[in-house]
């Protein structure tokens, strides 16, 4: 079976609906509104579905892994924008380097897992 797939885009929960909103596009995404339970968000070619909907045992087992560039600029940044003095819940976790790259992490006021990282052989 051969993809000729254009994007991928999952689904994620949020606790607060439009607490989450504002953490997503605080975080740079860009919010095209779909329906009133239902967000798109985009970054580039990329994005997410952010329902209001909210399954503890499922948010609390979401991670999404967003390949980037530079993962010390981007934790600048992260840092920068002081996520977790705003947004109850909302936790970061510093550069981690792994046999097969560096990353660092983020929690949304839900409790989905961000993993923001770079692999060895793309530097």
């Amino acid at each position: 079976m051969q993809h000729q797939a254009q994007s991928i885009r999952p689904f994620i929960g949020a606790k607060d609906f439009e607490l989450s909103r504002r953490f997503y596009r605080d975080l740079g995404f860009e919010e095209v509104e779909i329906s009133p339970e239902m967000s798109l968000f985009t970054t580039g070619n990329l994005g997410f579905y952010l329902q209001n909907a909210y399954v503890p045992d499922w948010v609390n087992n979401t991670m999404v892994f967003l390949e980037i560039e530079d993962v010390e600029r981007f934790w600048s940044e992260l840092v920068a924008l002081d996520l977790p003095a705003r947004y109850p819940g909302a936790r970061l976790t510093p550069i981690r380097v792994l046999d097969w790259g560096k990353e660092c992490f983020l929690h949304d006021p839900s409790g989905i897992l961000w993993h923001f990282g770079v692999f060895f052989e793309n530097q």
